[in-house]
């Protein structure tokens, strides 16, 4: 073998080594990304934004695939999860659904029923009622319905909150500042109520002039005492 043969297989064994050392280089590379992102599991993604208080539904969540290292723990991985669920803040398109956004629907006690009525979004707590809020509710009489004085009267105290609705145009039938019909808007409220309550409400959702809410503090019940439940301007000294 003469010099240039030598050159030849020196060079080509050079070209070998280099070709194992890139190849090397470039599995190094793959293992170490594989080893940041780790295997890929499940999760679930917003589809189209998601209004707060209401049921959600599968469908409105579509299935994607992320590393399991990069998943949030609170991440959502079965839509099972979201059976019976509300979400507590509005949910917006693209957003990682997580377990911290939704909660579990009110649901009914033994000998509870549900009762539905428009509350005025003026007269009520506008935008603080939430599924699960306490609240009292009071209504006013005026003096033709109670054929003496005017009256304010609270109707339910710790009264629970299973759902609220969405705001709605309405077109009220009386209108207690002169006459005829005024439209407005008004929210439909959901309570868990017992038989005797759930009368007390629908009474005064048909005669009486206003219905409010008034929201009870975290950790207290709202209770009213038996002198407390009745007012007339006379009775205030």
């Amino acid at each position: 073998m003469n010099s240039r043969q030598r050159r030849g297989v020196v060079l080509l064994l050079l070209s070998a080594l280099c070709a194992v050392g890139a190849l090397a280089g470039v599995l190094a590379v793959i293992h170490d990304a594989e080893s940041k992102a780790g295997p890929e599991t499940t999760a679930y993604r917003v589809k189209d934004d998601v209004p707060a208080y209401r049921d959600l539904k599968g469908a409105e969540f579509e299935r994607i695939s992320m590393p399991r290292r990069w998943l949030p723990a609170t991440a959502v991985t079965d839509l099972a999860d979201v059976r019976g669920k509300i979400a507590v803040t509005p949910l917006r398109k693209g957003s990682l659904l997580q377990s911290d956004m939704i909660v579990a629907r009110p649901a009914l006690a033994p000998g509870e029923q549900e009762i539905a009525i428009m509350i005025d979004a003026a007269t009520g707590v506008a935008g603080k009622i939430r599924p699960g809020a306490t609240v009292n509710i009071y209504a006013t009489f005026d003096a033709k319905e109670q054929g003496t004085k005017p009256v304010s009267k609270v109707l339910v105290s710790g009264a629970r909150v299973i759902d609220v609705g969405k705001l709605t145009p309405i077109d009220r039938e009386r209108d207690t500042t002169g006459g005829g019909r005024r439209a407005g808007e008004a929210v439909p409220i959901t309570f868990a109520l017992d038989t005797r309550d759930a009368q007390r409400v629908a009474y005064a959702e048909s005669f009486a002039t206003h219905v409010r809410l008034a929201l009870v503090a975290p950790g207290g019940d709202g209770t009213a005492g038996s002198g407390d439940r009745t007012y007339t301007l006379d009775s205030d000294k």
